[in-house]
């Protein structure tokens, strides 16, 4: 059984990931209050999460040069650096034709920080690097639990959301001293070539299947963070500083689920663990869906979010297995499956929600859940074929 180490340089790594989770499941509640704030309809403010897929693209396809020029080290503290400026930058501008761009530009930063964690986690780790991955995972959604909540305190005392996001500067700002103070340094890593005209081997089949898992499973997470506050407050009868704070309940069963995870994905197999997990997201889907009580739906969100917390960190550890030489790459690329997540997930909901009302456009999180068993299922089939290993000879980047 593989034996996780965790050094200062791991904590530090689950560090800057959990801040940008501070950020990214902050955000989510926000966007209903934009919507309000700038008087648009549903569809006009899921833009935002089109915006972050155009980001997610842009990050994507830059962060191999960006870690092979500067080293995993500088480029995750200067997207940092960027996270701050971009925050800043929301608290001070209003309009949609500020913050819809601004969604984007962090997102890159996003990207950028996320490959350069992901790869280095999973080079310093080895075999045990999906528990690594799925604990940095909970660093982030345990920093995501109090963003939600920090953000409906502000809501709720009249002061709007923008101090509340704003506390993610004072978050980096520590963080960045306690670095510089223990002298914790980021190793720079070995990293495959960017984009270019080098010669490289293609990713594989194996890796395409786990690609549209993290896309599938992505658009339920992204879906979720952005309208299951606008469904409490539509059926429910919540305030939207309560249906804000509510969303803390899916952050919180996410970071539960992740941090009992990290330690199932030492002792089960990853794909047994992934469909388990598939269960119980569908299992708290039917009770956030069919009650009307709000405590009862709260319920059913920290259920639903337990099943959520294992879906990327076992699919992207399963993406980095099948491409065991190209961690960078395949982690960049792997971020474009989140561009199509943060983009179609919410804008279908938002666009579903206008036509035929929120709840009954929430019956799309089912047929995610299932579709993605389904590739499960094929993945499971892919690595035991000799067709999964990648053709030995090279082709065009």
């Amino acid at each position: 059984m593989p034996h996780l180490l965790r050094d200062r340089v791991t904590w530090l790594i689950y560090a800057q990931l959990g801040a940008w989770g501070y950020f990214l499941y902050g955000f989510g509640p926000i966007v209903p209050l934009l919507r309000d704030e700038n008087q648009v309809s549903s569809a006009v403010a899921g833009l935002h999460s089109t915006a972050m897929a155009a980001g997610s693209m842009i990050g994507g396809a830059i962060a191999p040069y960006l870690l092979r020029r500067f080293g995993r080290g500088h480029a995750i503290w200067a997207s940092l650096g960027g996270v701050v400026a971009c925050v800043v930058a929301f608290a001070a501008l209003h309009g949609l034709e500020y913050t819809l761009p601004l969604a984007g530009i962090i997102t890159i930063f996003g990207i950028v920080l996320i490959t350069g964690v992901v790869a280095a986690l999973n080079e310093r780790h080895g075999a045990a690097a999906p528990a690594a991955i799925t604990e940095a995972n909970a660093a982030a959604t345990g920093a995501g639990l109090i963003a939600p909540f920090v953000i409906g305190l502000t809501v709720s005392a009249g002061a709007g959301w923008r101090p509340g996001l704003l506390s993610l500067v004072a978050v980096i700002g520590v963080l960045a001293l306690v670095a510089f103070a223990f002298r914790v340094r980021l190793p720079a890593g070995e990293v495959v070539a960017g984009p270019g005209p080098r010669r490289r081997r293609p990713l594989g089949r194996a890796y395409q299947l786990a690609w549209i898992m993290m896309a599938v499973t992505g658009s339920i997470e992204a879906g979720l963070s952005l309208w299951a506050a606008d469904l409490l407050r539509d059926r429910d009868g919540m305030s939207a500083g309560a249906a804000a704070q509510a969303i803390s309940a899916i952050v919180a069963g996410m970071f539960l689920g992740r941090f009992v995870g990290a330690r199932l994905s030492l002792r089960i197999a990853p794909l047994r663990l992934y469909l388990a997990a598939l269960i119980t997201s569908a299992a708290g889907f039917a009770v956030f869906w069919t009650t009307m009580t709000p405590a009862v739906a709260v319920a059913g969100l920290l259920l639903l979010g337990l099943g959520n917390a294992m879906h990327y960190p076992i699919a992207i550890a399963l993406a980095l297995r099948v491409a065991p030489d190209q961690p960078d790459r395949a982690a960049a690329v792997a971020s474009y499956s989140m561009g199509i997540s943060f983009g179609a997930g919410p804008l279908v909901l938002g666009a579903a929600a206008d036509l035929i009302g929120v709840r009954l456009a929430f019956l799309i999180v089912p047929l995610l859940l299932i579709a993605a068993g389904a590739l499960a299922w094929r993945l499971g089939r892919a690595m035991v074929q000799p067709a999964a290993v990648p053709a030995l000879e090279p082709q065009p980047a």
